[in-house]
């Protein structure tokens, strides 16, 4: 096969392409953020000059400044358009004009607003939900890390239940049922009560799935570092009976999701509750496939393989954090979403084509040809609704993003829409002949992994998560944590996924080849994988801040604070003034 010539093929330019997008997003917001930097920087240089030079003054200087002064003061009485009474700041334009932060270089961000009426125990059932989702994030990707750390030393430990192909599967799994669901789950019970206008149906089924999906991750981590697996099939390592747990949890969630839908008191079911409730029913469905008996051999088992990973990600993951999108974004944005039409048309076609893809990286393998065709045709179709969902997010953004800059939320929002452009059409370029055959095997669908279900889903979890907790609890997370949790994890996930690229596309042309032997490209990866531990790090420890941030929103106690500004002293003086009446 003649390789020379890989940038003239379709996949590789596009690919290219999409990588570059996020690449120049990220190199803006860097630019913009170091240009502030130094001119802030230039500014108190340029100040301290100035002090300087009024240190040595010369006496006949300050006498002509003090004439110049009371000439100026002369003219003007100061009364001329306010008159004699008393002047009043009714807009609040000159309030707390002397107050200064106290790390200058940070820029404040907008506030979450006000917390609307939340029933008590329904606020407890979400944080639980989302306490219960940051534990598993920190715990899966603690055992990633640990992992990661195995590919350049792979004899830090010799316990066979530390081993690698023990706890990889941990790590994905912890973090996909674990972190990504319960998240999801916690979220949609804040989500659907709110567009239906109604309250939840039930409560304690909420947390009877949280129980249930909790119970399941953790019986499946022990049985999986004990050597009990379902023997194979990526992300099914959990045998069927701990899969069961996770199934009867959100087949009871349904349920309720559907009663609190069949009596809401809105007209229309709004396009949030389309994805939420699809998102459910498909992931039931392709658990049911994955795990039935009689396919769990041969050929048949390589096809619902690629069938459930890719229904996986794709109806469960993705249609369920869209639905939450299109509630969050016009929330934050405080307009509507830009088309509706768009995004029940995105929901539609996404089903139509996303359902065909799952064979699309066993493209020349034994598979009948016919069904392998199909999976490419799906995965070019995919470009409709991911332009579509994309364009609707974006357009939704038109004339607001002066927004971006004023909050710690959208940013995340922003990442996550552009990765999901980026990411999912990336999975296009991938089905098509040549590049499947150079990246197949390879490290390149690892990266493509981690740019979707990190780039798509974690960031827009992220995004929601910092949106929602303030709203429950009324307490605001640390903007310099929620920053460096930003940068830390984009970062991070540039360092992890690009090297991983293009190591994996040497690495598969080298295969091509075939006139080196397999160890060597073994060795050639070495410092690839090099920059996926550090990008892996660096991802790792955004994580524990996210995780003290969700613990400043929930748990940090209340602080005793003095009332300074007119509003609040105000409002203290109403509130002890009814506090006197009332005793």
């Amino acid at each position: 096969m003649e390789t020379k010539n890989i940038f003239s093929e379709s996949g590789i330019i596009l690919t290219l392409l999409l990588i570059a997008i996020p690449v120049i997003v990220a190199s803006i917001l860097v630019i913009i953020k170091a240009k502030n930097v130094v001119k802030n920087f230039l500014k108190k240089k340029e100040l301290e000059k100035f002090n300087e030079y009024l240190k040595n003054l010369s006496t006949e200087e300050v006498q002509k400044l003090e004439q110049r002064k009371k000439e100026l003061e002369f003219s003007l009485s100061n009364n001329e358009l306010a008159g004699d009474t008393t002047p009043i700041d009714a807009k609040g334009l000159i309030d707390n004009v002397s107050e200064a932060s106290s790390l200058r270089f940070i820029e404040q961000k907008k506030k979450s607003q006000a917390r609307p009426y939340i029933e008590p125990d329904l606020t407890k059932l979400i944080l639980w939900y989302l306490g219960c989702a940051t534990f598993w994030l920190l715990f899966g990707t603690t055992v990633g890390e640990y992992v990661g750390i195995k590919f350049v030393a792979p004899d830090v430990d010799h316990y066979s239940w530390l081993s690698f192909g023990r706890l990889r599967p941990v790590h994905t799994n912890a973090v996909f049922w674990g972190w990504a669901s319960l998240a999801m789950l916690g979220l949609a019970y804040y989500v659907i009560p709110r567009v239906s206008n109604v309250p939840i149906a039930s409560i304690k089924t909420g947390y009877r799935t949280l129980i249930l999906v909790n119970t399941s991750v953790v019986l499946g981590s022990l049985f999986l570092m004990a050597g009990i697996n379902n023997g194979g099939g990526e992300y099914r390592e959990y045998i069927w009976p701990v899969m069961a747990l996770f199934g009867i949890g959100v087949i009871i969630s349904l349920r309720n999701f559907y009663k609190t839908i069949a009596i809401r008191t809105t007209k229309e079911i709004y396009v949030s509750n389309w994805y939420i409730i699809s998102a459910m029913m498909f992931l039931l469905v392709i658990a049911v496939i994955a795990y039935w008996p009689s396919w769990q051999n041969g050929l048949g088992e390589t096809i619902i393989q690629g069938y459930y990973m890719h229904q996986g990600v794709g109806m469960w993951f993705m249609l369920f954090n869209l639905g939450l999108m299109y509630y969050f974004l016009p929330q934050q944005l405080n307009k509507p979403i830009y088309s509706y039409s768009l995004g029940i048309l995105a929901f539609w076609v996404q089903i139509l084509f996303y359902t065909l893809i799952g064979t699309h990286h066993f493209i020349f393998s034994a598979i009948p040809w016919w069904l392998q065709t199909v999976a490419i045709v799906g995965s070019a179709g995919m470009i409709i609704p991911v332009v579509a969902g994309t364009t609707n997010f974006l357009m939704t953004f038109k004339g607001s993003w002066h927004k971006l800059s004023g909050s710690y939320t959208l940013p995340f929002y922003l990442i996550g829409i552009i990765f999901y452009f980026t990411g999912s059409l990336q999975g296009t370029a991938e089905a098509f002949k040549f590049t499947n055959l150079v990246w197949h095997f390879t490290d390149f669908t690892v990266a493509h992994s981690h740019l979707t279900m990190y780039g798509i889903i974690c960031f827009m979890l992220w995004g929601f998560i910092y949106t929602v907790v303030p709203r429950l609890t009324g307490k605001e997370p640390p903007q310099i944590t929620v920053g460096a949790h930003f940068w830390l994890a984009l970062i991070g996930l540039l360092f992890y996924t690009f090297p991983l690229m293009y190591g994996s596309t040497l690495r598969g042309l080298m295969w091509m080849e075939g006139t080196k032997s397999f160890i060597e490209s073994v060795e050639l990866m070495a410092p690839y994988w090099l920059w996926r531990a550090i990008g892996g790090s660096l991802m790792w420890l955004s994580h524990i801040l996210f995780a003290y941030n969700f613990y400043v929103m929930v748990k940090k106690k209340e602080e005793i604070e003095i009332p300074s500004s007119p509003k609040d002293i105000l409002n203290a003086k109403v509130a002890i003034d009814n506090q006197e009446v009332t005793n």
